[in-house]
């Protein structure tokens, strides 16, 4: 039966799976936002970088044009050929450096060393330097590889001079007269150029941005981008998200400068992020999709096998009702609770199945019983009877040993019937003796026998007839009969906690692997097959009827013979009376 036509379980199918799935669909799409997340930090965090890097390269260059302005007004010769670069053209300016070159001095080129000075470092940043006085300029241009190419006579007005944030950033410095100080010379300006910074910043989308609002991103033709950084400037936040619907949108970062006059504006498009990780995304779903997968099967799994027990005990329920007790094969266990309901159900049938087998059986037998008990009634008085005819034989015939020990046997049976099943250790101690007694009958002169038992202990409970075997174990495997002395001791004494009682003998010892084989059987109670019979019956009724702080110990003696040694707990001893199975 599919677990699906059961109408319980398929309403539990049917809320497992939206569970499942809107939990999968939870952890899916968190998991997405967190990596969206951390990739959109990323980002930042690298534009960070990128401002920062803007930034140092400014200050760096600023430091150098600065080292170099000293460089200028330390060193004469350069002096001398900066104020000839104020000519008018390239003739005067060359005329000029040859007018006042002195031949025992090296010519010195301004625009030389300047080149070799600033791009010593590998930067490359500046890209023209001019030269200006009230109306004109000259200018030095550099290009890519640092080479110079040179214009004079330029108007100050000129496009070449013009500043805006596309071409860069424009450092001034005066040049004044080394010998007076007062005296203006003429003006430098160095230009870093923006698109070297931009480059260097290594960001996709990014815009430099100065103080009127003119927007330089990297690009002549690029309406899209200049749209996104006004907008950005529209929202003046330093970061957020421009949504454009669904997934189009942009997070931004905007970065203002505390060196120049501009702001770093860099964005991060959500729809070409996804796009550029679509990789990692479909992983992601991928995962959470097997996983959603093996929770539902494994939910499939316990509801079918739900379901089968659930038929199971049902069944067993039905088979019960009408009295069919036919064995079958056991449900499979499982360690829930459906597993162990039809498991305890199928047990009780079969329990059910052997009680009422049992009931009937007995009720059969019944009858039969009740007519042997009558006719063994009958037994114990013909044996009597008989001991009784064959002892009068014997004292006709003056054979008087002959006669006590028929008498003796008589009644130790006598006593065997006559008794309840609990008696005193005293009356228990008197059975045995008769038992010895017959025994030193069969062995004259041979065997004797010793009971050292303190009074305190003859009133115990105990049950009947248990001595007899231990003893009996020593005329079977210890007593020699080549021997003129076989002595049996009975010994008991009272400790804090025990009675205390020791049967032991002088005959033949046990050896080690035997010991050690009675011993295992007695430390397991349940029925043996050991030559041991005896004393495992002895043990296990003692046990029964003492409880669990009872002992039976059984060891060889140190110079010959074998002791057993019985310990009866004293607080079981005060819950039985000799009464209790009467």
């Amino acid at each position: 039966m599919s677990f699906l036509q059961i109408k319980i379980y398929r309403g539990k199918f049917i809320a497992y799976t939206v569970f499942v799935v809107l939990i999968g669909l939870a952890i899916g799409l968190l998991t997405c936002a967190i990596l969206l997340y951390q990739w959109v930090d990323n980002a930042r965090n690298e534009s960070a970088s990128a401002f920062a890097g803007i930034e140092n390269r400014l200050q760096y260059d600023a430091d150098r044009i600065e080292a170099y302005m000293q460089r200028i007004y330390s060193n004469n010769g350069l002096m001398t050929d900066v104020q000839s670069f104020l000519g008018s053209s390239a003739e005067r300016y060359l005329s000029s450096r040859l007018e006042r070159s002195r031949f025992d001095q090296p010519l010195a080129s301004f625009p030389d060393d300047m080149e070799s000075f600033l791009y010593s470092g590998g930067q490359g940043d500046i890209v023209q330097v001019s030269l200006h006085t009230d109306k004109t300029g000259n200018l030095i241009r550099f290009d890519d590889h640092g080479n110079a190419s040179f214009k004079f006579g330029l108007s100050n007005n000129d496009a070449a001079f013009r500043e805006s944030i596309e071409r860069g950033f424009v450092y001034r410095k005066k040049l004044s007269d080394p010998n007076r100080i007062s005296r203006q010379l003429g003006e430098f300006r160095f230009l870093v150029g923006s698109d070297r910074l931009f480059q260097s910043s290594g960001i996709y989308q990014a815009a430099l941005i100065d103080s009127s609002g003119r927007i330089y991103s990297g690009s002549s033709d690029s309406p899209v981008e200049d749209e996104w950084v006004s907008q950005v400037l529209a929202d003046g936040r330093k970061q957020g998200y421009l949504s454009s619907g669904g997934l189009n949108g942009l997070f931004f970062s905007t970065f203002t400068s505390t060196k120049r006059d501009y702001r770093f504006v860099t964005g991060v498009d959500l729809g070409m992020l996804i796009r550029e990780r679509l990789g990692t995304l479909l992983s992601v779903f991928f995962i959470v999709l097997t996983a959603m997968i093996s929770v539902l099967i494994l939910i499939v799994y316990n509801l079918r096998d739900d379901a089968r027990f659930l038929q199971h005990i049902i069944h067993s329920i039905d088979r019960v009702k009408t009295a069919d007790f036919t064995p079958e094969t056991p449900a499979p266990y499982r360690r829930n609770e459906y597993g162990m309901i039809a498991r305890e159900l199928e047990d009780m049938v079969r329990q059910l199945d052997k009680y009422i087998r049992t009931e009937y059986l007995l009720k059969l037998k019944q009858q039969e019983t009740e007519m042997k008990a009558l006719q063994n009634q009958i037994n114990p008085h013909f044996l009597y009877n008989t001991l009784e005819a064959i002892r009068s034989r014997a004292l006709v015939n003056r054979d008087v040993e002959t006669s006590d020990a028929i008498a003796t046997l008589g009644a130790l049976y006598r006593d065997m019937v006559k008794h309840d099943n609990i008696i005193t250790l005293g009356q228990e101690l008197a059975l045995l003796q008769e038992y010895l007694k017959i025994m030193e009958f069969k062995y004259p002169d041979r065997f004797y026998h010793q009971f050292n038992v303190d009074e305190e202990l003859l009133e115990l409970p105990t049950v009947k007839f248990w001595m007899q075997p231990l003893a009996e174990n020593f005329f079977v495997h210890g007593f020699d009969p080549g021997s003129a002395f076989n002595l049996l001791v009975v010994s008991g004494w009272t400790s804090e906690t025990h009675f205390n009682l020791e049967i032991v003998d002088n005959g033949r010892w046990i050896t080690e692997d035997q010991l050690k084989r009675i011993r295992d059987t007695l430390s397991h109670r349940e029925e043996t097959q050991s030559k041991s019979i005896g004393l495992h019956n002895v043990n296990t009724r003692l046990h029964f009827f003492y409880g669990e702080g009872f002992a039976l110990h059984l060891e060889n003696n140190e110079e010959a013979g074998v002791k057993v040694s019985i310990l009866i707990p004293k607080e079981a001893v005060c819950h039985v009376q000799t009464s209790d199975c009467g």
